[in-house]
């Protein structure tokens, strides 16, 4: 069993004090867990090469969970003070390939390796501190100061597993091997799967808010549904099963591909598996965490759900009988079917998860459940059909507003099940990952027999904060009037790099984009900045607009050198107004503007009164002490 191994933490208790020794004990675990991972690559010059593309270099991911704690901390209003202001700007957001995180390299200015560590040493001592004095009450509620802590450790170990994918991704010549982390080579003989019945069933999804165990947002809530009988494959399916729909061509027969597939097949020139090296004479070896194997034949085979759906395909064109990945809802009916429950009462010593066995897949036919279904959990992931969306009564949590609500677009496929290296909340029956169809995770699959629709369920109706924003900023005639104002106000400037500040869902973005060569239009929250996206896409102008998803409190280094920074509405919905306005001066060039737009406490008709425009070489106190006093 690894040293690093250990069971969530409950919220309850009758002992604080034995309490706080669990959860000391639990972020500890995942520190240095987390940190680990990164003892496994060579040499420093490692940290500052990307394993694909779409992601940053390493060394970003190394100081982002770190970064993550103080930022939370702040936001929160538990500790007043930032440990390292650049850092915690710079390590704060770009980890899910959404168009508002900002990927060009050019733009950043990444410390040194040293420079993280000791500021991971900061963080650490920190954080042990607060375990040990901040105000706890039993049960731990979402409300809590306890609760952002135990958001951070749940955060770390969310990235202990995607970077452990990402170092998966890295040239093996860059990878250390560690003892810490074993890999099982056991390759039993490979068997053939078969369908077992799993019988109807009343399924509940979501959990109430008083569960014993931490959740994300998306996890609380309701969903009532009866799941139909239906057949299910006995084994993940297995690198050998996998291997039948490679060698006949699979890759290359585009009618097994939805349009979406045959993008990142033409994207990636994907021929097999992403962590299968073949070799000169067609044969596969396996890219584990720190080594190449030969390709165990028994063990599951790691896809995006993307290619376990061209598999499905395939299996249905060659047997003519239809084969699906399972629903989400389906895959509950399976985890009931197995009498499983949920921690502390299930033992991941009978799964190959929480990193109990090993740092790396096991045969399929290892981990058998109860009801003769293997690997119900544990091993890899298990890709489903369904999008990820919220169910009746979700709400965000306020700290961290944008961990769901950005996923649900319909382009992020649920994930369930947890693997080998899946700790903390990741391997609770309750909680919902979602990644885009094309992203690589430690998953594999098991199929279905029998078509499932896809039923998409709308967000769109459920935020009503997002909603109030599209009423507000394109309905209401005096929102428009305001920003006809401020064309008037800047028409003849012919400004060159703009930055706004609190663009919301942007509709008076594309006001200024039209008095501007660029503009960076940006916002706390990735909610608005996503309307403001789908509104880009429609719109006849805008194409000079970037959205992004700023913390104005804690800009990144490279926020500098506009010649007009808007400050649009933004006083009340930031924890620090001094914080923002501290610095605002040094984004401008010398002889740039700075726009205030003020509404607080304002009626909308009387909102011309309240535009400043104030030169970059003037002081910014009177501005300050208004809002703060406020």
């Amino acid at each position: 069993m690894n040293k690093y191994h250990i069971n969530p933490i409950t919220l309850t208790g009758d002992d604080i004090n034995i309490k706080r020794q669990e959860i000391l004990i639990y972020f500890k675990t995942g520190f240095e867990l987390f940190e680990s991972l990164f003892d496994m690559l060579k040499d420093e010059g490692v940290f500052y090469k990307k394993s694909e593309l779409t992601r940053h270099p390493m060394i970003f991911y190394y100081g982002h969970t770190a970064t993550f704690f103080i930022n939370k901390l702040i936001l929160s209003g538990i500790i007043k003070t930032r440990i390292d202001q650049r850092l915690e700007s710079l390590f704060a957001i770009g980890v899910d390939e959404m168009s508002w995180d900002q990927l060009d390299e050019s733009k950043y200015d990444w410390p040194t390796v040293q420079e993280v560590k000791n500021y991971r040493v900061k963080v650490k001592k920190l954080v042990e501190e607060l375990i040990k004095t901040i105000p706890l009450n039993l049960p731990i509620s979402q409300d809590d100061p306890m609760w952002v802590i135990l958001m951070g450790c749940e955060h770390e170990r969310i990235h202990i597993e995607t970077s452990s994918v990402l170092h998966r991704q890295m040239p093996i010549e860059n990878i250390t091997k560690l003892d810490t982390f074993p890999i099982c080579k056991v390759d039993s003989k490979f068997k053939k799967n078969e369908m077992m019945n799993i019988p109807k069933r009343d399924i509940r999804l979501g959990k109430d808010q008083d569960h014993h165990l931490y959740g994300w947002d998306n996890e609380y809530g309701e969903y009532n549904c009866t799941v139909e009988k239906f057949e299910v494959s006995k084994f993940l399916v297995s690198n050998g099963e996998y291997l039948e729909f490679v060698q006949d061509n699979g890759y290359e027969e585009l009618s097994y591909w939805d349009d979406e597939g045959v993008e990142f097949l033409k994207r990636t020139n994907a021929k097999h598996p992403p962590f299968w090296i073949s070799d000169k004479g067609g044969f596969y070896k396996l890219r584990t965490l720190m080594e190449t194997i030969e390709l165990p034949l028994s063990h599951p085979v790691e896809v995006c759900c993307l290619e376990a759906q061209a598999f499905c395909r395939w299996k249905t064109k060659k047997e003519g009988l239809s084969y699906t990945l399972p629903s989400e809802e389906q895959y509950y009916s399976i985890y009931e079917d197995a009498n499983l429950k949920d921690i502390p009462t299930f033992d991941d010593r009978d799964a190959n998860i929480n990193l109990s066995h090993y740092a790396s897949t096991t045969p399929v036919d290892m981990f058998k459940f109860n009801n003769g279904i293997y690997d119900v959990v544990g091993n890899v992931w298990q890709h489903t059909i369904t999008p990820i969306y919220p169910y009746s009564g979700f709400k965000v949590h306020t700290i961290y507003d944008d961990f769901s609500v950005p996923t649900f677009d319909n382009l992020h496929n649920l994930i369930k099940g947890g693997s080998f290296i899946s700790t903390g909340n990741e391997m609770m029956k309750y909680s919902r990952y979602a990644f885009r169809r094309h992203f690589y995770q430690h998953a594999g699959f098991r199929y279905i027999k029998g078509d499932k629709q896809i039923d998409i369920k709308s967000f769109d109706d459920s935020d009503h904060f997002i909603n109030d924003q599209l009423e507000l900023h394109y309905n209401s005639q005096d929102i428009i009037e305001l920003y006809n104002f401020i064309e008037k106000l800047i028409k003849d400037q012919n400004y060159q790099n703009t930055l706004q500040i609190g663009c919301s869902v942007g509709a008076g973005s594309f006001k200024l984009a039209l008095h501007t060569q660029k503009l960076y239009a940006t916002d706390t929250t990735a909610r608005v900045i996503q309307e403001a996206q789908k509104h880009k896409r429609n719109h006849t102008v805008g194409s000079n607009i970037e959205f992004l998803q700023l913390d104005p409190c804690n800009m990144k280094p490279n926020f500098t050198g506009y010649d007009l920074i808007v400050l649009d509405d933004i006083f009340n919905r930031v924890y620090s107004v001094s914080m923002m306005l501290d610095s605002i001066h040094t984004r401008l060039q010398k002889s740039g503007n700075l726009i205030v737009i003020s509404k607080k406490d304002q009626d909308v008709s009387s909102l011309h009164k309240e535009f400043k425009i104030i030169d970059s070489t003037e002081v910014l106190d009177k501005v300050v002490s208004r809002w703060e006093k406020s």
